[in-house]
């Protein structure tokens, strides 16, 4: 486990293009299946990220309280299952069920949509707003495993709530961190420099 930051994407980045299988039900997954949606949260998981467990049932609430209210969430694995089996398919229906995520739940297997957002870690948060606009990317809340703050969410809660009312969130963001991103030994990006 190497602990990362994210990188901090610019705000106001259009959303990229994406079309990826969601491992519970086969469908393919694009942005475009959520154009109803007033907001639109994508958050690169894994399964066994230690900081992605200590936040995953907060999440998967979070993510049920927000769909009534406007926000659709999509959840993306681009670790190498190669290297990673338990990031695979099978983990990832598993991972999804134990943890309660009622959101889709795609594989990027070739990773180049986890480039194409500029993903560095998991959990890494990235909000979209009505225009599909990158709104906010930062950290959930500011607990950690281990650092005895309460997992609330509050971060991304304040972020959500202020998109979902017409208004951008403060730009001022505090990066998420988290486990790197598994890349194919050759497969790693470029903006770690």
């Amino acid at each position: 486990m190497v602990r990362t930051h994210s990188t901090m994407a610019p705000l106001g980045m259009e959303i990229p293009a994406f079309s990826l299988p969601d491992v519970s039900t086969g469908e393919t997954v694009s942005p475009s299946d959520f154009d109803h949606a007033e907001a639109l949260l994508v958050v690169f998981l894994c399964n066994h990220c230690p900081y992605v467990k200590h936040v995953r049932h907060a999440l998967a609430a979070f993510a049920r309280e927000y769909a009534g209210r406007g926000l659709a969430t999509v959840g993306i694995s681009s670790n190498d299952p190669g290297a990673h089996p338990e990031d695979g398919p099978e983990g990832m229906r598993a991972e999804a069920s134990e943890a309660g995520y009622v959101f889709p739940y795609v594989l990027d297997d070739t990773q180049e949509v986890a480039k194409a957002f500029s993903a560095a870690c998991t959990p890494d948060f990235f909000l979209f707003g009505r225009d599909r606009k990158l709104a906010y990317r930062g950290q959930f809340d500011g607990s950690r495993p281990g650092n005895d703050v309460a997992v609330t969410g509050e971060d991304l809660r304040g972020a959500v709530d202020a998109v979902l009312a017409g208004r951008l969130p403060a730009p001022e963001q505090t990066p998420s961190i988290g486990c790197n991103i598994k890349w194919r030994p050759g497969n790693e990006p470029d903006y770690f420099g």
